[in-house]
């Protein structure tokens, strides 16, 4: 039943959430160790992480037998006019370079309310017109991206942001557009804000564009509860482990998302940052070596 999900990994898998940052492991090691992992497919990370220049990145992958399946931004939609028009701008920005290498989605990230060290940097909760500017710039987004350069958007839940529980996130899926907003259903964020991932699959079969495989510690996501800690905090404890060591159950959840007899790109995502430049190789060789057992590929073994 898994034939039909495509196998990746993405540079948040070993450390990456910033363009430039010393402490994280350098791009063109980043991409040697994705191969040694066995991964074929990759994300393109936060723009600028990997080289911008079509023709540098395609020889790069092209050398290590690498392919792209999509890229992401983040994006404060519900701030009104003024960050639709920036979120367009850098979407498309993303969308040219994806396009060159054959890559045809975009996953739209949320902006979060909390920072790095926990603190809060914006009500937790949105205005009634706030939501609307979130659902309805979302819908322009996405078709312009669809009418400009057929690149499809996903919508990606994130754990302290507007639209990170189950309710929320099936508020979004019944206030967007169906036929241009998708979802990119990130089973650790999913889980880690108390939601079903099958429940969701089965609610909205149509909507699921693309997958982000993790899975959450619940032990940690206990102590994140008793101490309140913000999503970053709870990263650099741990709280994103390799499967098949936390929750969701990923056979169960491999099975569902394959009922629905549609190509997914299924790209293995493990929030590990901040984290030793010798940690991710080993957790991304593990992990796909136990997802190839689920029946899930591409993986290339030496």
């Amino acid at each position: 039943m898994t034939e039909k999900l495509r196998l990746g990994t993405a540079p948040d898998s070993w450390g990456v959430w910033f363009p430039n940052d010393p402490s994280q492991v350098p791009w063109d090691r980043f991409l040697d160790e994705v191969a040694q992992a066995g991964y074929e497919w990759i994300e393109l990370g936060p723009y600028g992480y990997l080289p911008t220049n079509p023709a540098q990145l395609r020889d790069e992958l092209d050398r290590r037998g690498l392919k792209l399946s999509g890229g992401a931004v983040f994006a404060g939609l519900h701030h009104g006019p003024d960050a639709l028009k920036q979120a367009v701008e850098d979407c498309r920005t993303e969308a040219r370079l994806l396009t060159a290498l054959g890559a045809r989605h975009l996953v739209l990230l949320p902006e979060g309310y909390t920072e790095l060290d926990g603190s809060l940097n914006q009500p937790v909760e949105l205005a009634p017109e706030q939501w609307r500017e979130l659902t309805t710039g979302m819908d322009t987004l996405a078709r312009t991206l669809h009418d400009e350069f057929d690149v499809q958007l996903v919508f990606h839940p994130h754990a302290d942001s507007h639209v990170d529980t189950q309710p929320r996130v099936q508020r979004f899926l019944t206030d967007t557009d169906p036929e241009h907003v998708a979802l990119c259903l990130d089973t650790g964020h999913i889980a880690y804000c108390g939601g079903d991932n099958l429940e969701i699959i089965r609610a909205f079969p149509e909507r699921i564009g693309y997958v982000h495989l993790k899975q959450v510690d619940p032990v940690v996501l206990m102590q994140v509860k008793e101490q309140g800690l913000a999503f970053a905090q709870a990263v650099a404890l741990g709280a994103m482990i390799e499967p098949p060591n936390g929750v969701p159950d990923m056979p169960s959840l491999l099975d569902e998302l394959g009922r629905l007899d549609v190509d997914l790109f299924a790209i293995v995502e493990q929030d590990l940052y901040p984290c030793d430049p010798d940690t991710p190789l080993p957790i991304a060789t593990g992990t796909a070596r136990y997802l190839g057992g689920c029946g899930i590929g591409p993986v290339r073994t030496s």
